[in-house]
Order: C-alpha cells, then structure tokens, then sequence
C-alpha cells in the first residue's frame, strides 16, 4: 500500500488487505504514519499479488475514507484470516482503529478469473 508524505514521495507498507461489499479495505490504527497522510492526502494505492502465482495480481488506485465503526472487529477478523485461527486478538492493545476503505479510481490486474473493470 501506498500513500504520499507531506514532502510528495511515495510510503509504502504492507498491510493485511480485505474486501467489503466490492472494495478493497484495510486496517490501522490511528497516529501511524497511513493515517496522517491519508488525513493529510487521501490518495492511496494497493497492489495484491497471489502469492501461488505471481503472474496475477490486482492494483487499486483510489481515494481513501476512514471509518471508525467496527474497526476493532475487523482488524481481529484479519488477524484470523491472516495467522490463522488462533490469532491474537490485536483489538484492545489501547490503540484507537481506523478501517480505511478505497474509493476506487482506477482499477488494473492481470490473471485474474473474474470481471473486474480495467477502469472505474
């Protein structure tokens, strides 16, 4: 995932990423350096790769909205999804979550199986 600092250069992470109702949403918590610039700049983009096949990917540039309302919940729903069922719960470690979920502007990908506009 990508945002832009203040200064206009790129900050990328990784991030456990998810889809709800069609768009592509990922998890923070408030203070990090993804929140700040998507506070201060919200365009964002997302690259995801299959990891069985390299040749299959899907990138998501958009603008990013932050929603407080069951951000502890989902980020444990990723936790699961990501380490498996007996994933600790990251929800209540006295940071404040944030779902961020992308608007999406332009969406591209490669060898995937499914209909996805190349552009929205």
């Amino acid at each position: 995932m990508t945002t832009l600092r203040a200064d206009g250069s790129p900050h990328n992470t990784v991030i456990w990423v998810d889809s709800v109702g069609g768009e592509l949403v990922f998890n923070t918590a408030r203070g990090r350096a993804k929140e700040r610039h998507l506070l201060a700049d919200a365009r964002v983009s997302v690259v995801t790769i299959d990891e069985g096949d390299f040749h299959r990917w899907l990138t998501v540039d958009g603008r990013a909205e932050l929603v407080d309302e069951g951000a502890d919940e989902h980020i444990d729903a990723l936790a699961i999804r990501y380490d498996g069922p007996g994933a600790a719960r990251i929800s209540g470690r006295g940071q404040a979550r944030v779902i961020v979920r992308v608007i999406a502007d332009r969406v591209e990908h490669e060898g995937l199986d499914y209909p996805i506009k190349k552009e929205i």
